[in-house]
């Protein structure tokens, strides 16, 4: 505490300047919420005003950290060459930004599933620890989790909060988002909702959005008629396929629920073919609020989930297990975006 500011800035200079200690100073800069957001914000002007920047070499070596998280993307089928759930780029620009605001440099990575990934990541410390992007089958995807928790990875995903999670897990409030999904229909006066996607352990996300769905059908006394559950993987023709099964037995409905976008734009593209007009025959809507949403004709009802915060906590919550601190379960709300494939 009595060191004098030197020629070339240090950490202990700031932390002169702030009267803090340079442990401290050196938590705040690597953006640790074991210092207060006040005292962060002092050390942080003060080491922008000595023009100080973190040598990240020297770091890793006391630490023993690369500074460095790897964000792995898994192969999906789309309906382009790209392999990646378009909901999944549109959160990058989210993750890359907070890795930035937390110091830290990201390693993105496409990996097929029934790839070696996992001891990969571990053997070679590349990362300090793993951001898992897209999955598919939960039950295919199961095992590797397991032996990520096994071998002490640090890691975090995007996926179904609540019940039996392996890792850390940060999603959004999908049941309260179809519960909202199935009140905007049902407050159009619409009484026959196709719910379309895999709703069980296979897809827990898909899960979450049709239990939602069946609250507010309850809470309005319907009771949910198991004919207008379509199974729907997340790809534009499953969509398309859905809808078409139902119009072929004969099953009534005039409104679709779709588990995402792209279930939702293929069931459109099958109302249309069979001369359907939407929203006045069905109401349509999706789930993600992908790029394509607002492009359908009519454009796409769909519900946001929040990027901006995803990202953020998704980063967050692997660095407070990188740094052995209380690791945050978060649960991110989601919005209606209200598009005229249900308003008319």
């Amino acid at each position: 505490m009595g060191r004098k500011p030197s020629n070339r800035p240090t950490s202990f200079d700031i932390a002169y300047r702030a009267g803090v200690s340079q442990p401290t100073v050196s938590r705040a800069l690597r953006g640790s919420r074991s210092v207060s957001a006040a005292t962060r914000a002092r050390i942080e002007a003060i080491a922008r005003e000595l023009n100080y920047s973190v040598d990240k070499n020297a770091s890793s070596l006391r630490s023993q950290r690369s500074n460095t998280i790897a964000l792995l993307f898994f192969e999906e089928e789309t309906p382009d060459d790209s392999k990646i759930n378009p909901f999944f780029l549109a959160m990058l620009g989210a993750i890359t930004r907070q890795c930035a605001n937390r110091g830290l440099d990201l390693l993105i990575s496409f990996q097929k599933l029934e790839d070696d990934w996992h001891v990969r990541y571990q053997d070679s410390h590349r990362a300090d620890g793993l951001i898992l992007l897209g999955y598919g089958d939960y039950t295919l995807y199961r095992s590797r989790l397991e032996q990520l928790v096994g071998q002490g990875t640090h890691f975090v995903r995007w996926g179904s909060v609540g019940g039996e999670s392996l890792g850390a897990t940060v999603g959004s409030d999908n049941a309260g988002a179809g519960r909202m999904a199935g009140e905007h229909l049902l407050g159009l006066g619409r009484r026959r909702i196709a719910f379309l996607g895999q709703a069980d352990e296979h897809y827990p996300e898909f899960a979450d959005r049709y239990r939602g769905l069946r609250s507010a059908l309850e809470a309005a006394g319907i009771a949910p008629d198991p004919s207008l559950l379509c199974n729907a993987i997340n790809l534009e023709d499953e969509g398309c396929d859905a809808v078409r099964s139902l119009l072929a037995a004969g099953v009534k409905f005039d409104a679709v629920f779709a588990a995402s976008d792209l279930i939702a734009i293929g069931a459109m593209r099958a109302l249309s073919e069979a001369g359907l007009s939407i929203p006045g025959d069905v109401a349509v809507m999706g789930f993600d609020d992908i790029p394509a949403a607002s492009m359908t004709n009519p454009p796409l009802t769909t519900v946001m989930q929040d990027l901006r915060g995803a990202g953020e906590c998704l980063v967050d919550t692997l660095i407070a297990q990188i740094e052995d601190q209380e690791i945050p379960v978060p649960t991110l709300p989601a919005r209606l975006v209200i598009r005229r494939s249900t308003a008319g």
